[in-house]
């Protein structure tokens, strides 16, 4: 370890380096490690505000979070389905469990064995010295090192003893260098280290780049200095646009800080740009909302949860729990919050609210249909799914048939399960809903109609019979067609496919479009959840009400997402947060 004899020794040295570039009170020591002993350390100049830590002393009460309410009066929409969260989760645990553990219990962990050892404590120059010369990589020793300690999370005291290396090899550190030790000292929350750092690097480079301002952002709003990084803020929309972390710091420091109007000003910018905030300023927002007691405040967190419904955002847990603790503590309203679960029906077991329904209205209908035409069935690689010709008979064959109550993935749902024959699993789906008197359509490949082991002639006679069906070339993409024929049938036409469509949700030119394409999909989409050859099928629920934040003149409710459930962005949330006003 580096004695604090050896250290005076190298002072001088750091000090003609860096000296000059840091007030007269500050020097070299920033750069020594503080196992040197006390007459070397300097005591922090940075003064951390403690608002954060104190109680706002507001008037307003904050009441506990309610007891989920569950009573069971029907079935309840919690059920898994193709869009429920974990979902995803629960098909890939059973694939893996069908397809079994190909490694085994036994199999050896796999583990990167660095080559060059990562310190635990502070080095000495001559310990560094031997540590370069037994690395592998020594033209860039120095950088791999501090890329290390970084993913490490070393000590700083380490990172340190390395630039006293450094610097006694080369006389300089360089600018890449000295921006991971900078990443480093923000990710330890080392902030009077950022503060020096930033005298630093200003004083030595004219310019810096956007990873070190974004750096400065999130060391500075920690601290009382956290206006200046409004202007690094500047600065980088100089250069690109701003990433939500970099307004977010800001923001929530403006918030602890009591500055609304900045936090305000900054949130609406990003929703300028279109950029999503992150959930923690999200929740900067309500936990500081209970320190402001007035319309102006309520109006922007109403805005907030409008905002949140405009984009599909579900807020996690926390955020959750700081939306329903905000409810509570508006003085004069008598608010109050339930976690739950929607019925089938769409009734919220709490207040007994229907939620909004699942269907699109006729304008919205209308929109979406132009929309997947021009972008989906006529978009700029349209001929890569199929061709003019194919196209245009098509369109014909649909025109002369509508309406159809459902459209069937013919493939699609033959290939349900590995088990049975394709054709007779699409015989067995078709007969059942043909049996209920619906129009069909069945699409499908040609292929299908050659009579093989997986597709016997007779099956597919039967169907043809059964239902309306077009096969198209086995080169084509069968989806575009299926939304097609299902959307030209009317809003009442259903599709059967396990597809998710997130490709051709993908095509559509704006996010409104494809919240409605979501929204119609899920208010649309028959999925045969379970098939054995010889008994009873059965089909997932499609709900009634949309998953969506919601209001009332006297409720909320609040889809969020469970603390411990993977949900995929095509998935929705199963509970939800019933906040109700009591007159």
């Amino acid at each position: 370890m580096m004695s604090a004899q050896s250290l005076r020794g190298v002072v001088p040295r750091l000090q003609r380096v860096f000296g000059s570039l840091l007030p007269p009170h500050q020097g070299a020591a920033r750069l020594s490690p503080c196992c040197v002993g006390p007459e070397l350390c300097i005591s922090s100049k940075v003064s951390m505000s403690t608002e954060r830590n104190q109680n706002d002393g507001s008037k307003r009460k904050v009441s506990t979070a309610k007891p989920e309410r569950t009573a069971h009066r029907g079935n309840t929409g919690s059920s898994f389905s193709l869009f429920t969260a974990g979902a995803a989760r629960k098909r890939a645990e059973f694939t893996k469990g069908q397809m079994g553990d190909t490694l085994g219990d036994d199999a050896p962990a796999v583990t990167k064995v660095s080559k060059t050892a990562i310190p635990i404590k502070p080095l000495s120059v001559d310990e560094w010295k031997k540590l370069k010369a037994e690395g592998y990589n020594k033209t860039r020793f120095e950088v791999s090192m501090m890329e290390k300690l970084l993913s490490t999370r070393a000590d700083v005291d380490v990172a340190k003893s390395l630039l006293v290396f450094v610097t006694m090899e080369t006389g300089t550190v360089e600018y890449e260098l000295l921006l991971k030790y900078l990443a480093l000292c923000v990710q330890k929350q080392q902030l009077s280290e950022v503060l020096d750092l930033y005298v630093i690097l200003n004083s030595r480079f004219k310019v810096l780049d956007v990873g070190a301002y974004s750096l400065f952002i999130s060391g500075f709003s920690k601290t009382d200095h956290w206006r200046q990084a409004v202007m690094f803020l500047d600065s980088i929309k100089k250069m690109i646009t701003p990433s939500p972390r970099n307004y977010g710091d800001i923001i929530i420091s403006a918030l602890w800080h009591k500055e609304v109007e900045t936090a305000w000003r900054l949130f609406k910018e990003m929703e300028g740009k279109n950029l999503k905030p992150n959930e923690d300023t999200l929740l900067a927002f309500f936990d500081c909302g209970k320190s402001f007691c007035d319309d102006q405040y309520e109006n922007k967190m109403m805005y907030i949860l409008s905002y949140l419904r405009d984009n599909q955002i579900y807020p996690g847990e926390q955020l959750m729990h700081s939306i329903h603790s905000w409810f509570e503590s508006i003085p004069g309203n008598s608010w109050e919050g339930h976690v739950t679960t929607i019925l089938h029906s769409g009734e919220c077991q709490v207040c007994n609210t229907v939620l909004e329904s699942i269907q699109l209205s006729e304008e919205e209908y209308n929109l979406l249909r132009k929309h997947v035409m021009n972008d989906i069935i006529q978009g700029t690689d349209v001929f890569k799914k199929t061709t003019p010709q194919e196209l245009q008979h098509f369109q014909t064959f649909v025109q002369n048939r509508l309406p159809f109550d459902v459209v069937i993935d013919g493939l699609n749902v033959a290939n349900i399960t590995a088990k049975g024959n394709q054709s007779r699993i699409l015989l067995d789906v078709v007969s059942h809903l043909a049996r209920q008197n619906l129009r069909l359509l069945v699409l499908g490949r040609k292929h299908m109609l050659r009579g093989t082991a997986s597709w016997n002639k007779g099956h597919m006679a039967v169907i043809q019979k059964c239902a309306d069906c077009f096969f198209t070339e086995n080169i084509s993409e069968d989806d575009p067609f299926l939304l097609y024929a299902t959307m030209h049938s009317g809003n009442h036409c259903k599709f059967l496919s396990r597809d998710l469509m997130r490709d051709h949700k993908a095509c559509l030119s704006d996010k409104n479009t494809r919240r409605l394409f979501f929204k119609w999909q899920r208010g649309h989409q028959l999925v045969l959840s379970r098939y054995n050859p010889g008994h009873k099928m059965k089909f997932e629920i499609i709900p009634k009400y949309d998953t969506i934040v919601q209001t009332t003149n006297n409720t909320w409710h609040i889809p969020y997402d469970e603390e411990g459930v993977e949900r995929c962005s095509y998935e929705i949330p199963r509970k939800w947060l019933c906040l109700q006003r009591h007159n």
